[in-house]
């Protein structure tokens, strides 16, 4: 989702690592305004986040439950090195509130997840490259 978005940790973070450790936990915020902009149209959304498996450089994996349409959202970034550079590999899976949400969730996010992470990909190539 584009928009707003506001987080705030839940779990104690003394350090930066805290932010990613296992048991890691944050309540995020997320208004999105359709084409129309006005605040009567916004869409705000409440979702609850925590990391579940944290290997560093390698693998992160967390939990996100209060997504509409879905009881819980698991997403799971693990990185390989390679002679070429790093393999991402993007793991998703959701329990869905209802089978018709499931189907319908399926078909959004396979799409709007794939240009998310490409779009965030090059944002993070154009970083790195500067």
């Amino acid at each position: 989702m584009e928009g707003y978005k506001s987080s705030e940790y839940t779990s104690e973070v003394r350090t930066s690592k805290d932010k990613y450790r296992a048991g890691a936990s944050a309540h995020i915020t997320v208004t999105e305004k359709p084409k129309a902009e006005t605040e009567a149209d916004q869409h705000r959304e409440e979702w609850d986040f925590e990391i579940t498996e944290s290997r560093e450089n390698e693998k992160i994996t967390y939990i996100i439950r209060g997504v509409r349409g879905a009881r819980s959202m698991i997403q799971s970034y693990t990185l390989k090195p390679t002679e070429a550079g790093t393999e991402m590999t993007f793991a998703f899976d959701y329990e869905a509130s209802n089978p018709i949400f499931w189907v319908l969730f399926k078909l959004y996010n396979y799409f709007k997840t794939e240009k998310d992470i490409e779009r965030a990909l090059e944002k993070l190539k154009s970083i790195l490259e500067k």
